[in-house]
């Protein structure tokens, strides 16, 4: 592994990369989609690199935290103020998004009431087994790479009969996402880096359709600088050749196919479902809910829950122009002065793969040393 992060083999990219671009005679903008794909590229200094070479990066709506919308937070709110004898289980970047109601972490509890932040999916379902007293909410969020684990917590619950047991699901799917976002067409996109995590659960063939339908090529890349590289070295090619494809730089960790088993545990528990992104709005068929043997362990259902679109970002927030490309996080007036990581406006502040969060904690980019 050590020669993914060499830096002598980053410089040597880097070149290869500024030829590739000098070929085609023109600058490319492509988008990274995973959060931690904009991680690496500022924590390890590569985007002036890039900007040099003529790529362009920009981000997309890889943060699950962030593109989930301030309605599914303000429901979370509403049933931990509202709820007697309620636990909700949520994942610890959840309960720090603002929204007009405040956050999780500011809400007043109901009586015997109580936020419980877990790790993983598993521990909301042992709290359901520790306190059968008690009603217990689990606010599901994710992607394709978390969403099995959730949807088989509601299978060991209906297995177990652990009746207190609830999820209040946000399951988002990134295929239909980017559709959304080559159809708008606000942003040129020349290609994609695919998020290696997502990819290790449904493959590659499931972004055929952007290649196909959109002539624009992409790749799976990996979490390293030099996997990073080596992704958009395969774009540029493609590009030259005129053949558009999905290139998996990522095969370590990545099979064509997928997680067949985690396939199976989503499409046998879960069902396809419109859903509303952050910014973005409804996109159909990109979210997923529970299926019919399974709906009583719905939060919605089970709660009475109605959540209508329309609570919107805070005044100001700029959140959902950053999710689709439109700006970089340091042209919203907001930030590094009233949104901050310690005091987050907007959710792309507040999530590590957040690009207001990433943009704020490596400041000016920095070239790879010398």
């Amino acid at each position: 592994m050590n020669e993914l992060r060499d830096k002598g083999v980053t410089r040597a990219l880097v070149r290869e990369i500024e030829n590739r671009v000098r070929a085609l005679g023109r600058a490319v903008r492509l988008m990274e989609v995973c959060g931690t794909h904009t991680m690496t590229i500022h924590r390890f200094g590569l985007k002036p690199l890039l900007d040099e070479a003529g790529v362009q990066m920009v981000s997309g709506p890889g943060c699950p935290v962030c593109i989930t919308p301030n309605e599914i937070h303000e429901a979370c709110l509403d049933l931990l103020a509202g709820r007697e004898n309620l636990i909700l289980a949520s994942f610890g970047d959840m309960t720090r998004v603002p929204t007009r109601k405040g956050s999780l972490q500011t809400a007043v509890p109901a009586a015997f009431s109580r936020l419980k932040l877990v790790y993983s999916p598993e521990e909301s379902v042992e709290i359901a087994r520790a306190e059968p007293g008690k009603e217990i909410v689990f606010f599901g969020v994710g992607f394709e790479t978390t969403i099995p684990a959730i949807a088989l917590t509601v299978e060991r619950a209906r297995n177990e009969a652990l009746e207190n047991y609830s999820v209040l699901t946000a399951l988002w799917l990134i295929p239909p996402a980017l559709r959304w976002i080559l159809d708008a067409g606000e942003t040129t996109v020349n290609g994609f880096l695919y998020p290696g995590h997502v990819s290790a659960i449904i493959g590659t063939r499931a972004y055929r359709f952007i290649a196909e339908d959109y002539n624009v090529p992409g790749a799976v890349a990996g979490f390293e600088p030099n996997d990073i590289l080596l992704g958009i070295c395969a774009v540029l090619d493609q590009l030259r050749e005129g053949k558009p494809r999905v290139h998996l730089e990522y095969g370590r960790a990545v099979n064509p196919d997928g997680n067949l088993r985690a396939l199976d545990a989503m499409d046998r528990i879960l069902a396809p479902a419109d859903a509303c992104w952050r910014g973005l709005g409804r996109i159909p068929r990109s979210g997923l809910e529970l299926r019919e043997p399974y709906r009583r362990f719905d939060a919605r259902v089970k709660h009475g829950l109605r959540i209508e679109p329309g609570s919107g970002d805070l005044p100001g927030c700029r959140c959902g122009e950053v999710l689709r490309g439109l700006i970089s996080p340091p042209q919203c007036g907001l930030f590094a002065r009233k949104c901050r990581p310690d005091a987050p406006f907007g959710p792309c502040m507040v999530s590590f793969e957040g690009a207001c969060y990433i943009h704020h904690k490596y400041g000016r980019d920095k070239h790879l040393e010398k």
